[in-house]
């Protein structure tokens, strides 16, 4: 007696598309899950985009902003919230400008001390013979003199200061040069400009201060005659205000936020690396 074959594959010829199914719903469920207890570091964040564009403003807000929100702060009537830092770096920069045309005067004396503004920072530029003999970096009377009258105004800006960077320069030597000399004179000098400041103040935050040494590496004219090369031994006062809308932009914040340190007297508050 034959027997017959059977046709087909039979009723469980496709059973494994359903353990399949299983399987790709258990994994589906498993990144969902992961999804939920993951958490997005705000800091992090922020550092990042404004590591791609220093202009960009991050909302901390609630509000939406854009097509779907009106982008206003509820206490702030859509005034930006930087007005009162804006408006005192403006008459500290406008004070700058008068005691600078003052104390320069006219003729040979009229560049020795210059006052600029830009990309919302303050340079102050001082010829090195103002606070400094030649090869010196003890700071003379006459410059003590007008860091004395500069302090006063620097301490009434003070909570608005994001950094106030000191920098020494020189100018190219004749013939051959000690490039450890040269870097030692210069930074010498902004450091006792630093130092002279934060011993007659008690308002500037040293943690904001800054004194740094660049040599004859910076120049502002050529070094072909001694007139040019006066004009590349400076000391120069970058200052920079503080971003009241965004904690992140202030250099402090920075510091311990990027090398994940805990801020000293901010117990409890962890920042990320």
């Amino acid at each position: 007696m034959a027997l017959k074959k059977k046709k087909g594959g039979g009723e469980g010829g496709a059973n494994w598309m359903d353990t399949y199914g299983d399987m790709v719903t258990l994994l589906l469920c498993f990144f969902v899950l992961l999804y939920s207890m993951s958490t997005i570091d705000q800091e992090k964040w922020m550092l990042i985009v404004q590591s791609f564009n220093k202009t960009a403003l991050v909302s901390t807000d609630d509000t939406p902003r854009g097509p779907e929100g009106d982008g206003e702060q509820e206490d702030g009537g859509g005034m930006p919230a930087t007005t009162e830092m804006d408006s005192a770096m403006e008459e500290f920069y406008e004070f700058l400008q008068t005691y600078a045309a003052s104390a320069s005067g006219d003729g040979e004396d009229s560049s020795k001390i210059t006052v600029s503004q830009g990309d919302g920072l303050i340079y102050l530029a001082f010829d090195s013979s103002v606070f400094f003999n030649g090869d010196k970096w003890d700071l003379r009377p006459e410059g003590k003199a007008i860091l004395d009258d500069i302090i006063p105004a620097l301490e009434e800006v003070a909570p608005y200061i994001d950094e106030l960077r000191v920098s020494g320069h020189t100018a190219s030597a004749q013939g051959s040069y000690d490039v450890k000399w040269d870097y030692q004179l210069s930074s010498m000098r902004a450091v006792e400009v630093v130092s002279y400041m934060l011993k007659n103040s008690a308002e500037l935050d040293p943690a904001r201060v800054q004194a740094m040494g660049y040599g004859q590496w910076r120049p502002v004219a050529g070094n072909d005659d001694e007139s040019e090369r006066t004009k590349n031994r400076r000391v120069e006062m970058t200052i920079s205000g503080k971003d009241l809308e965004n904690t992140l932009s202030d250099s402090i914040t920075q510091y311990y936020t990027t090398t994940g340190q805990e801020r000293p007297g901010h117990e409890g508050e962890q920042t990320a690396p």
